[in-house]
């Protein structure tokens, strides 16, 4: 066992952790933990929370399709005071990981206000600073196609926390590699991606949308080549290390990412698939390693071209 942890050991900008698999935020609920071992979690990412609680897009909301899910969910969530109040208790109590909590702003302000409540509690290890979610107003992705809003953003919260700062980029903007450098250079000391790309689907019988809103997020194994793709663009661009997320069902695929250029992968549409894709892919990963008696860190964005 000791072996495979020196094996699978990696570290964000500040956090280090046993194993490079976490899950993507509002995928993962505390329950999965029934079916998975809990130190194959690196870290244990929340649901995005937001100031005040959102009760979401009307259904129908989420929508299979031939190659992944359709979801419009809308960042529903209790809320910051209810989360901190009933929430974090929880989390707390029963992780046995890193916690990092996902959080949304509607403006800059606001980022602040949050992670400065965030601050003055115990048990978090860290924040995801989510600029990229697709299926809001005036929230997420607003704040994550501009270069200069992001940079603005991270250079006011970098300052306001020693904990691990991600920011998660949205992958519907002209050049990754410009955003993400704007956040690193305004302090992030990981970045995250990819959120979902937008997508719809059409009744073909009645032309009606499958999803209420129209246009939701697409996300799963049709989105992998795309994923794969930025995340390379990303880790070239940056020093900090890259979480990397879109596609990843298996231990082969998350292999694909860390040549790629990631640190650490996220499992999410996976989750709904299999409620053991954590175990499994961890496991994947440490066969392959101890095969080999390869560190995972050795092989960090090494794509051979």
């Amino acid at each position: 066992m000791e072996q495979i942890l020196n094996l699978l050991q990696t570290s964000l900008g500040r956090l280090k952790v046993n194993s490079p698999v976490t899950v993507a935020s509002g995928t993962f609920a505390l329950e999965n933990l029934d079916f998975i071992a809990q130190e194959h979690l690196g870290a244990y990412v929340c649901k995005t929370i937001t100031r005040y609680p959102k009760k979401g897009n009307p259904p129908p909301r989420l929508y299979e399709t031939e190659a992944g899910l359709l979801n419009s969910i809308g960042l529903q969530n209790p809320g910051l005071d209810k989360f901190i109040a009933e929430d974090l208790p929880v989390l707390r109590e029963t992780l046995t990981v890193p916690l990092i909590v996902s959080f949304s702003g509607s403006s800059l302000t606001e980022f602040a206000q949050m992670l400065e409540c965030l601050e003055k509690q115990e048990g978090i290890s860290g924040y995801e600073v989510n600029v990229s979610c697709p299926n809001v107003e005036n929230e997420g992705i607003a704040f994550g196609i501009d270069p200069d809003v992001v940079n603005k953003l991270c250079a006011l919260l970098s300052p306001l926390t020693e904990r691990e700062l991600i920011v998660k980029l949205s992958p519907n903007v002209t050049d990754i590699a410009v955003i993400a450098k704007a956040a690193e250079e305004g302090g992030a000391t990981a970045i995250s991606l990819i959120n979902t790309i937008w997508g719809m689907a059409i009744d073909y019988c009645n032309g009606k949308s499958r999803i209420k809103k129209g246009i939701g997020g697409y996300s799963g194994i049709g989105i992998k080549p795309l994923a794969l793709a930025l995340t390379y663009r990303a880790a070239q661009a940056v020093k900090i290390p890259v979480i990397a997320m879109g596609g990843i069902y298996n231990w082969q695929d998350a292999l694909e990412f860390f040549w790629a250029g990631a640190s650490m992968i996220a499992l999410g549409t996976a989750n709904f698939i299999d409620p053991l894709a954590v175990d499994k892919v961890y496991k994947g990963l440490s066969s392959f390693c101890l095969e080999r008696q390869l560190n995972l860190k050795d092989i960090v964005g090494k794509v051979n071209k």
